[in-house]
């Protein structure tokens, strides 16, 4: 399994197998553009940081500090998919990997929240509901 941790304000991959995996956090969330998507080569090169995805990463990142995890997995960005076996095993393991995560965070990028925090209560129920995550394809 490959993770992400955040160092000195950029992203590292790390691999880890079979019972030498750490406490890992784990996003769900919807895809955007292709071009818009942090991807694994991306992380490895050190590149990225204009796309909309990296607000994806910080969120993440920043949940995963509060509660205390070192370790994140994003589909997007930890998995190798120019490689067919690799992205198979992903599929496959996909399941295991949410069960077995300390926390799961959902980013729901078509749901605001004002500068206050949140918004009033009912346009947060509303742009929550209508989310896009709740529609995805699996």
């Amino acid at each position: 399994m490959r993770l992400l941790q955040l160092k000195d304000g950029s992203f590292s991959l790390v691999e880890r197998i079979d019972n030498d995996i750490p406490p890992y956090a784990i996003l769900s969330h919807t895809w955007g553009k292709d071009e818009d998507e942090v991807l694994y080569r991306d992380v490895v090169d050190v590149v990225g940081r204009d796309k909309l995805g990296w607000l994806k990463l910080k969120f993440c990142a920043k949940q995963a500090a509060k509660d205390g995890i070192d370790f994140f997995w994003v589909d997007t960005c930890c998995i190798d998919k120019s490689s067919s076996a690799e992205l198979t095993e992903a599929i496959n393991s996909m399941f295991r990997w949410y069960q077995c995560a300390k926390q799961c965070y959902v980013y729901l990028s078509n749901v605001t929240v004002g500068k206050s925090g949140l918004p009033s209560q009912r346009v947060w129920q509303k742009e929550f509901k209508s989310s896009r995550w709740f529609s995805r394809g699996w």
